[in-house]
């Protein structure tokens, strides 16, 4: 898993067999999974396209601290497909899996677009899409070939400051 966040199950988010309602997970999951392909992509407008088949292995319970790991699987030019493991943080015992859930890129519009990482599933980019932040590394050079000096303000001339 390369992002995780964690979650503790409350009275509010059980259901009648007081174990962690399976909506509540699903929403959890999608939230996380969305925040991460966001970052990713560079964008805030995303949506979920499509979930494969969800398997839950065990139930949570009250008070238990779970952990939302979310892995990239696929990269294609208006979207990002990563999987979701779902464990209780103490035990390590798996709670779900999805293999499969897939963002998508939009415009206004609700059109599908490309996206920052959109160069890694080849084709050229179109000059109107995000630019990743490390396609182009020109302006790190330039950064780094100034030589630093220390702003007037801050030159220290030996006396304490009140």
């Amino acid at each position: 898993m390369i992002f995780r966040t964690r979650k503790a199950v409350k009275p509010a988010d059980l259901n009648c067999q007081n174990t962690l309602f399976g909506g509540r997970l699903l929403s959890w999951i999608d939230e996380e999974c969305g925040i991460y392909c966001a970052c990713q992509m560079q964008t805030k407008s995303i949506i979920t396209k499509s979930m494969s088949e969800i398997n839950f292995k065990s139930p949570a319970y009250l008070g238990d601290v779970i952990e939302i790991g979310v892995e990239t699987v696929e990269v294609r030019r208006p979207s990002l497909t990563v999987s979701c493991t779902v464990r209780d943080k103490v035990s390590g015992r798996e709670i779900v899996k999805i293999d499969r859930i897939t963002f998508v890129a939009v415009n206004e519009a609700g059109k599908p677009v490309r996206h920052a990482l959109s160069h890694l599933a080849g084709g050229p980019r179109k000059d109107d899409q995000p630019a990743s932040l490390f396609a182009d590394l020109s302006w790190m050079t330039k950064l780094v070939s100034r030589p630093w000096k220390k702003p007037e303000a801050e030159v220290d001339t030996g006396k304490e400051r009140v």
